[in-house]
């Protein structure tokens, strides 16, 4: 039976999902309005029988508290790191989306005792260029944008599920579920503040702060790139050069996906995860 606790690492709260037996699998959130709940319940009904799964929401999102200062791609690592440390649950199937997959691999380089397999979904990290390059740095400064958007999204369920056509590839196949999903999120009163302060932290005039690209020959375990074919926000052509300069790697290239693949595709992510992990 899934359950949700919550567990206090560096003077915060983390809220995260745990479900099933087996070996443990985490799986990190993306950025913008998401949460463990939003991106993860279909991936996790999958993985579930075979698997401990465990899905947190990251800090500032969802559940988890929202404390001041920076959120930096290492520091959300570093609560990532402390959380498994204080569940005793290293070395575990790490799985990030987007800002998680860019967390995942952050914790891979800073805490490789942690990690026994890496499965980076669209994941940010990748490449340093902005995706509407000096429009993407205005957007980030002006904060006011996002929180008028947010504001609309509230007050409007179709509103949100439109918002959605710029992250999936066919927005009438995504499921009501996922767009319910998100519009509860957004009705949370914090909902996007912690994706502003990753923005003001990692989004920068030259591009992305954190970027892995000069650090793919580090990474020591078993990597397994997942992204979508259609993902305007990361290139599939960052995940291709990361696959061939990432020592024990492969990438898996979904064709009827953009950037959220576990709504869009449920099924071929929990299958890509589970094929990841040895038979126990």
């Amino acid at each position: 039976m899934e359950t949700e606790r919550t567990v206090t690492v560096d003077g915060s709260r983390i809220r995260y999902r745990v479900v099933g037996d087996g070996a443990p699998v985490v799986l990190l959130h993306g950025g913008r309005i998401d949460a463990a709940r939003v991106s993860w319940p279909p991936v996790i009904e999958r993985l579930a029988p075979d698997y401990r799964v465990l899905a947190p929401d990251l800090l500032g999102y969802g559940e988890s508290d929202l404390p001041p200062g920076p959120y930096s791609i290492p520091r959300h690592a570093g609560i990532v790191a402390d959380v498994l440390d204080e569940l005793a649950l290293g070395p575990v199937t790490l799985v990030g989306l987007s800002l998680g997959g860019g967390v995942a691999m952050q914790v891979a380089l800073d805490r490789p005792d942690l990690v026994e397999r890496l499965v980076p979904i669209d994941p940010f990290g990748l490449g340093r260029a902005l995706p509407n390059g000096q429009l993407s740095y205005a957007f980030a400064r002006v904060q006011l944008c996002n929180k008028l958007a947010i504001a609309a999204f509230r007050r409007s369920r179709r509103l949100t599920r439109a918002s959605l056509g710029g992250i999936v590839h066919d927005l009438d196949s995504l499921s009501p579920a996922a767009v319910d999903a998100v519009y509860r999120e957004v009705q949370r009163p914090t909902a996007g503040a912690a994706f502003r302060r990753f923005r003001d932290s990692e989004v920068t005039r030259e591009g992305y702060r954190t970027t892995f690209t000069d650090r793919f020959d580090e990474f020591s375990m078993p990597t397994r790139f997942l992204h979508g074919a259609h993902d305007d926000l990361f290139p599939v052509g960052w995940a291709r050069r990361a696959a061939s300069e990432v020592p024990d790697a492969d990438l898996t290239v979904l064709d009827d996906c953009a950037h959220w693949a576990p709504r869009e595709n449920p099924d071929a992510v929990a299958t890509h995860v589970s094929d990841a992990i040895p038979d126990q």
